[in-house]
């Protein structure tokens, strides 16, 4: 059969984090091979301007997007309206679109999988979640519509295990494909103390508990109380709906104990400048499908502690490309930075060779070759 020509995207979310991120590299693959991009997108955001700088097409079209919190009660009956409304919408714009292949990026919109394989259209899901633990009920809805997808791409095999858990009839036609994450614009200064008399951490992403935003706070607070001048530089926002969790981090960056040492920066884009002027970059999520903040970290040549969970230990080899801790242990967490802080040379060749690591494994050059080929290939 021809090669696939074009492809209509949907994508659950207009902002530029993780996922959102990585659809520009997709849309650069695609593009840059000949292959015409449509995405639709829920609202109004930064990232449209982005595609379409990348040769995207970008509609926006109102649709649900699957949240926790639509998993209670309330939010379930809302969700279901909502899908009522919109549902045919979704079916009309699959159906008019001379797209060869529908390409789902996430499972939190598993309706676009229902109306493409309505359309009888080939269909893609592309996995960034890895949830193995939580209500069994809940994993399955998330899970099992991806089985409907012609292709599953899951952006590490943690992703990939997860969802076999959860659609088992989804894992034979599962590939793992790693994200491609450009490095920066210029060669990064090698890692030195930023500043003589303080020890500055950077933490880039979503302010949530799954990030353990919460956790890098405490361990910042532990040092402090060892007399060390550490200072955090908190780059991201909360998710709508968790604002609570961001007023709590503030609530506790206003205690004596680390009043003046956190920096809540907001959304930063490009996060360059503020890897550059750290000294180590902290990835404490308890939960992490893969990790592009690890690995734009390790290619800025800072060095990198991340939770040992998931994505993030495919990525970080303890010990020589980053250093590993224990997901949500503050006090492992600040004993890490403690030994980075105290032995500059260990920080260094850490540095080195974590950002030699990602760039051999991590290329924008190889995830575009691997996702042109998954996406247009008629298998």
């Amino acid at each position: 059969m021809a090669r696939v020509q074009s492809v209509l995207v949907a994508h659950p979310s207009a902002e530029c984090y993780g996922s959102d991120l990585q659809l520009l590299e997709t849309v650069s693959a695609l593009v840059e091979r000949g292959v015409g991009v449509t995405v639709v997108i829920p609202h109004e955001g930064p990232l449209i301007e982005r595609l379409e700088s990348r040769g995207a097409e970008v509609r926006v079209q109102s649709f649900p997007v699957l949240r926790r919190s639509a998993l209670r009660p309330a939010g379930l009956v809302r969700l279901v309206a909502d899908l009522v409304r919109r549902g045919p919408g979704i079916l009309r714009t699959v159906r008019s679109s001379d797209a060869g292949a529908v390409y789902v990026n996430t499972i939190t919109i598993p309706w676009w999988l229902v109306a493409a394989r309505l359309a009888r259209k080939r269909t893609l899901c592309h996995v960034h979640e890895a949830e193995e633990t939580g209500p069994r009920l809940a994993l399955r809805m998330l899970g099992m519509p991806t089985a409907l997808a012609h292709r599953v791409i899951a952006n590490s095999a943690a992703s990939a295990r997860a969802l076999s858990l959860s659609a088992p009839r989804a894992a034979a036609k599962t590939i793992v494909v790693h994200n491609g994450v450009p490095g920066p614009p210029s060669p990064p200064e090698r890692p030195g103390r930023r500043q003589e008399d303080r020890f500055v951490v950077a933490l880039v992403g979503r302010l949530s508990e799954r990030k353990g935003t919460d956790v890098a706070l405490e361990a910042i607070a532990i040092l402090r109380g060892e007399g060390r001048n550490v200072a955090l530089a908190l780059c991201g926002t909360a998710f709508e709906g968790y604002e609570w969790f961001e007023r709590q981090l503030r609530e506790r960056a206003e205690l004596p104990d680390l009043a003046g040492a956190v920096d809540f920066r907001g959304y930063v884009n490009p996060t360059w400048p503020t890897l550059a002027d750290s000294d180590a970059v902290l990835v404490p999520s308890r939960v992490e499908p893969f990790g592009n903040t690890a690995v734009e970290a390790m290619l800025a040549e800072r060095p990198v502690i991340a939770s040992r969970t998931q994505g993030l230990a495919e990525i970080v080899e303890d010990g020589r490309t980053g250093l590993q801790v224990t997901p949500g242990d503050a006090q492992e967490l600040a004993a890490a930075l403690r030994t980075l802080a105290d032995d500059p040379e260990r920080a260094r060749q850490i540095a080195a060779d974590g950002r030699a690591d990602a760039e051999r494994r991590f290329s924008v050059d190889a995830y575009a070759r691997t996702i042109h080929r998954v996406v247009t290939d008629q298998d």
